[in-house]
């Protein structure tokens, strides 16, 4: 309708504002350029510089969400001198807010903060809840990055139930959805991330957005793949894979990791491997999935040395995958006999516990535990922390990781002559291979199967 009316020439310049909205609702941003540049003429050539800032900034967020920063930068430039001023206006505020964004897309995370909290402040005076709900989730995102836990997921809270209780437009309610389910999934949080999925998947379909966008189908894979519906999980990430190709081409890396990640815990390591060099290959750092896979090829060096680079620098997704990644690491290390370094990495975790509350990392923290206690003797202490870590998994619905921790202790309790328990910890597992169709996970249940029954093969730690 907007597309008719605008061939009869009857359209004024709000006009075209909100057909770019009803495009970017369609899943079409790129559409919606056009008709915003216009907009952005038409109110500098009528003297209305702050109405025109507005759809400046809108096509900031386009071009940076299909990674074009040059030209996002360009946009916010142009919003600024439009604004001039009017630092007190509601434009000044979501030029804050994008401002924290293309910091963030440089690596500054500190200066994105910053940004953040200025729109925090401008929204709040205005009373305005796109503007103070838009800045206090991305503060919360960059307190998180930078290690300011608690208070990051309070301010992450309060964005959403402010934002989703006043009238947003769609796009801004799911920007808001989906800079909590980015930091759930990043920071490890899948409990918190399950529930905040299925929350948007309610509201897109409330606000008629039937077909979900390539983020929120990302969002839903990662989460699906945790929790063990493999197959489900592959579909909604390829067609996310689709999507995202025109809409946020910038994501593109990450969806390969999850991909990659979905095949690991499926076993299909060679497809595993060709989604983890593909996240790679377009700027995306794989890890620490990629490290798990070598680990499981029998490339335990290679894994630790990827992981100590992968946390050298202060890009945004190092700061916010450091806790997975570390904890990854430590269990690696001792892996690869470097117990030093194992308990460097268990003390960082271990003395910021504040700061990693997520239970997805506090169970791989005590696997690392017990993979360090397994090589200084200590086995009654690593059947305590495998313990641990399969009750952790299991608190947040993850069967394949809780799995994984049994068949290490399996192994462990068959070193120690423990026939019982190690059969016990096997059927839980078998249960779960079934379910899931893992055949890496039934591969191992077979080699401590078989270990079990008599066999001269030695059991993997």
């Amino acid at each position: 309708m907007f597309a008719e009316a605008d061939t009869a020439d009857e359209l004024v310049t709000a006009d075209l504002e909100e057909w770019a909205l009803a495009l970017e609702c369609m899943g079409r941003p790129a559409e919606a350029i056009p008709p915003l540049t216009r907009a952005v003429r038409a109110y500098s050539i009528a003297g209305q510089g702050s109405r025109a800032a507005a759809p400046a900034i809108t096509l900031a967020r386009i071009h940076l969400e299909r990674g074009e920063l040059a030209v996002a930068k360009g946009w916010h430039q142009r919003a600024a001198a439009l604004i001039g001023t009017a630092t007190d206006s509601r434009e000044h505020g979501l030029w804050c807010w994008m401002g924290s964004r293309i910091k963030a897309a440089d690596a500054e995370p500190e200066q994105a903060l910053a940004f953040a909290e200025q729109a925090c402040v401008v929204g709040k005076h205005l009373e305005d809840p796109v503007v103070e709900s838009l800045g206090l989730v991305y503060r919360g995102f960059f307190k998180l990055c930078l290690g300011d836990t608690q208070s990051g997921l309070e301010d992450q809270d309060a964005a959403a139930a402010l934002g989703l209780s006043s009238d947003v437009d769609p796009v801004v309610g799911g920007i808001l959805y989906c800079n909590v389910l980015w930091a759930c999934r990043n920071f490890g949080d899948w409990s918190r991330a399950n529930q905040w999925t299925l929350g948007y998947e309610n509201w897109c379909r409330g606000h008629g957005l039937e077909d979900l966008s390539g983020s929120c189908r990302l969002h839903r894979a990662e989460v699906l793949g945790v929790h063990g519906t493999l197959k489900e999980a592959e579909a909604l990430v390829r067609t996310a894979l689709d999507q995202l190709a025109l809409d946020a081409p910038w994501a593109m890396g990450d969806a390969l990791r999850v991909l990659g990640d979905i095949h690991l815990a499926a076993g299909d390591l060679t497809e595993a491997e060709a989604a983890y060099r593909g996240a790679h290959a377009v700027g995306w750092d794989p890890q620490p999935g990629l490290a798990l896979l070598q680990l499981e090829q029998g490339q335990a060096e290679a894994a630790f040395s990827a992981l100590e680079r992968s946390l050298i620098g202060s890009a945004w997704p190092t700061l916010q995958r450091r806790g997975l990644i570390l904890a990854t690491l430590a269990k690696v290390a001792a892996r690869t006999d470097r117990l030093e370094r194992a308990k460097q990495v268990i003390a960082e975790l271990e003395t910021q516990p504040q700061r990693w509350p997520m239970a997805s990392i506090r169970a791989l923290t005590s696997e690392a535990k017990a993979e360090l206690f397994i090589r200084e003797g200590r086995l009654a202490e690593a059947i305590g922390e495998l313990q641990v870590a399969y009750s952790r998994w299991n608190e947040i619905g993850s069967a394949i990781n809780a799995a994984d921790a049994r068949l290490s202790l399996a192994a462990l309790l068959i070193q120690l002559g423990d026939r019982t328990g190690a059969e016990l910890e096997l059927g839980t597992v078998l249960t779960v291979a079934r379910k899931v169709d893992s055949s890496r996970l039934m591969r191992r249940y077979e080699t401590l199967k078989a270990l079990l029954g008599g066999t001269n093969r030695e059991a993997p730690a």
